[in-house]
């Protein structure tokens, strides 16, 4: 039953898949706003494209996006930067190693951007690729014709990594392993702007085959001591630092149900239903409290809970 923790993969991608979550209400796929003046956030269209969220940060002399999303979505980012700003994208910051954060880095570099990234990021690509890149079936990646999977141009892996000019201070943060080995932060001190990638998503979207889901509380944590009015996640709406504190609370909760179940001796199966090698429902039941981040995953989440606390290792870490 090792496998079946890895059920909700979908060939990588989980919350790419997108038929499975669909889009909050509040949701606005596609939307172009400026959250304070000269920073942009852009909602991703999840449902249908598998693209992320992204925010644009003007500088003096160019804009710095965070994530270079999917083929698709990096050119329809820089269609909606044309409607805003004349200068050109300096900087691409890939939060993660995920496909639909860091698979549109060639359009970026193709265009005269430098992609960035914490080293974890080159890491985890050099572990998972090329096969996640080979195995996907989406035609923005296949028309690139590329073996593989372009790595960002620079990485760095003192923390924090600052880009800072007379208009504006960046700082990249890399507060632990979460979602995965490489989640690295975007804050913006003056403007008390935080994106934090997919370790914090605000909506039914965590995907934690490739996490440390123990840890992710406490990167959390760290992530909620810095001054944040505005968080952009890489999935869902934007909000403030309740998205946070928000997931920091579901995997709490999520831990603590299933360590509960483990401590009273059942056995995965007693509490995950399975079609196949799929987690398909659970009986673990999570507090309204964190009502946000439950949706059909929940299944193969406390699956891939279960044998992380089980083996002592984080899911990152397990046989996919």
């Amino acid at each position: 039953m090792r496998l079946a923790r890895f059920g909700m993969l979908f060939g990588f991608g989980v919350l790419l898949s997108l038929a499975l979550f669909k889009t909050r209400g509040e949701a606005q796929p596609n939307s172009f706003t400026e959250v304070v003046k000269g920073v942009w956030f852009r909602e991703g269209d999840i449902e249908h494209m598998g693209h992320c969220n992204n925010a644009v940060i003007e500088m003096k002399d160019g804009l710095v996006v965070i994530d270079a999303n999917f083929p698709s979505g990096a050119r329809a980012v820089m269609a909606d930067i044309k409607k805003v700003s004349s200068k050109p994208v300096k900087y691409v910051f890939d939060t993660h190693h995920h496909g639909d954060h860091a698979y549109g880095n060639a359009v970026w570099t193709q265009a005269g951007a430098i992609t960035l990234a914490y080293q974890g990021v080159a890491d985890e690509m050099k572990k998972y690729e090329p096969g996640r890149w080979q195995s996907t079936d989406r035609p923005d990646v296949k028309e690139l014709k590329l073996a593989t999977a372009e790595p960002p141009k620079q990485t760095f892996s003192t923390s924090p990594f600052v880009l800072e000019d007379e208009t504006r201070r960046i700082e990249f943060h890399f507060f632990g392993w979460a979602h995965t080995r490489g989640d690295a932060f975007a804050y913006l001190p003056k403007e008390k702007i935080l994106c934090t990638g997919d370790a914090a998503v605000n909506g039914p979207y965590n995907f934690v085959a490739d996490g440390n889901v123990g840890n992710w509380p406490k990167v959390m944590a760290a992530a909620e001591k810095k001054n944040v009015q505005y968080v952009l996640p890489g999935h869902g709406p934007r909000g403030g630092v309740e998205i946070v504190k928000g997931q920091r609370l579901y995997f709490e909760e999520l831990l603590r149900a299933v360590g509960a179940e483990i401590k009273n001796g059942k056995k995965l199966e007693q509490i995950v239903t399975f079609e196949g090698k799929n987690p398909k429902s659970t009986t673990i039941q999570m507090p309204a409290t964190v009502k946000t981040w439950i949706g059909p995953g929940l299944a193969g989440q406390v699956a891939t809970v279960y044998h992380e606390l089980s083996e002592k290792k984080p899911a990152g870490d397990l046989p996919h």
